[in-house]
């Protein structure tokens, strides 16, 4: 049976270039970055060459960065230190209707702590309207949190713009890039972010290894307790192996991405024409041409997602309805239900995401199956 992943916003293989310039630190080069001696000192300095990778290619500083082990822990750390460091400034918080759950879970714990919450909505295609945002800001409002890109229809803001809008009022800015960086070209400076997190994981690295971009400037509270790594903000001993492979994978990215959007936007796009031509009651969800190269998401009438996602894994596809962090979920997607879908198109989605390896021959069969598998389930 042909095996064919369409499923790489949940995670992507690593690039063997990555394994092979991770292996070392795991049985040569294995010192504590923090140790004084030699071998200690060797781990350090390959901490601090990924940290000058990744900034070159963010357009930042090397020492604006930490190592994390994922990005819930950094949107986490970002937004929980903002809000306890700036509390006696004021308590008031503006984010969108459609974040990732690693945002949206310190909100409401947030909330819960008495801190106001504005949860901005979107349009049917999934976009921030700029002048709601606007109305949204308050002398109180002291963070502002958006997803650059949607996990799972796609659709990318207008970040830059917003970014403009809440550095002039001199509010925290933070961005969720963990859909964005390594497809699409991401630069701190343009898109005015105080914080921005992004994981490896995403982009062909390893998991348990993200980072935090924390403005220069910018007063964050350590978040884990502990030793002084990471310039105070991070105790813990750091994944020096992890560091090097998001390094070696963010520069493969430098070197390819261009290339590997056009290839997959021209995929993309033929998913997003040809499967509401070949099967009835299909609803193609997120902005057309302002979305992520890789992405495209649907919502089929009379289908259950759960039963179209097993069926397409006994054919060897593997897709998935959203976000692989709510997985097994009771409730319809929030995402879904933030752009107008009914619960029953919500339940009935699925979202093809395209990655590296991903071929035309690997489509081709993906738009051979899916019809079928969509007429069967439909039929019981």
């Amino acid at each position: 049976m042909q095996r064919k992943y369409f499923d790489y916003a949940s995670t992507t293989p690593a690039d063997p270039e990555v394994v092979k310039v991770m292996t070392p630190y795991f049985y040569e080069k294995f010192g504590n970055a923090s140790s004084p001696h030699s071998v200690g000192r060797e781990a350090q300095k390959a901490l601090e060459d990924s940290r000058e990778t990744l900034a070159r290619f963010l357009g930042a500083n090397a020492e604006e960065f930490i190592f994390t082990s994922g990005a819930t822990e950094s949107n986490n750390q970002a937004i929980i230190g903002i809000a306890r460091q700036l509390k006696n400034k004021g308590k008031h918080i503006v984010v969108s209707q459609i974040e990732h759950h690693s945002v949206l879970e310190p909100i409401y714990y947030l909330e819960k702590e008495g801190y106001t919450i504005t949860y901005l909505p979107v349009d049917p295609v999934g976009l921030v309207d700029v002048q709601n945002l606007k109305k949204a800001l308050t002398g109180q409002t002291i963070l502002v949190c958006l997803i650059q890109a949607s996990n799972e229809i796609g659709t990318i803001q207008s970040i830059a713009e917003i970014g403009t809008i809440v550095r002039e009022q001199n509010i925290h800015f933070h961005v969720d890039a963990v859909q964005t960086v390594g497809h699409i070209p991401v630069n701190v400076k343009e898109l005015h972010a105080d914080t921005l997190s992004l994981s490896a994981h995403k982009f062909y690295g390893p998991k348990g290894v993200a980072a935090l971009y924390v403005r220069k400037g910018v007063r964050l509270p350590s978040f884990l307790m502990g030793g002084g790594q990471e310039r105070g903000l991070r105790a813990s001993t750091q994944n020096v192996a992890g560091a090097v492979g998001l390094a070696k994978a963010i520069q493969l990215c430098q070197d390819t991405m261009a290339q590997e959007a056009d290839l997959q936007k021209k995929l993309r796009d033929t998913l997003l024409n040809e499967i509401p031509k070949r099967i009835a009651g299909v609803i193609v969800n997120g902005h057309r041409t302002q979305r992520l190269p890789n992405n495209a998401h649907f919502s089929f009438e009379k289908v259950s997602g759960e039963s179209l996602l097993m069926s397409l894994d006994m054919a060897g596809i593997a897709a998935s309805m959203g976000s692989a962090c709510t997985s097994g979920a009771m409730e319809p997607s929030h995402v879904l239900r933030a752009i107008g879908l009914s619960d029953e198109l919500a339940f009935g989605s699925l979202r093809v995401t395209l990655g590296r390896w991903t071929t035309e021959e690997d489509v081709d069969y993906l738009l051979e199956e899916l019809p079928k598998v969509v007429k069967r389930l439909r039929k019981v």
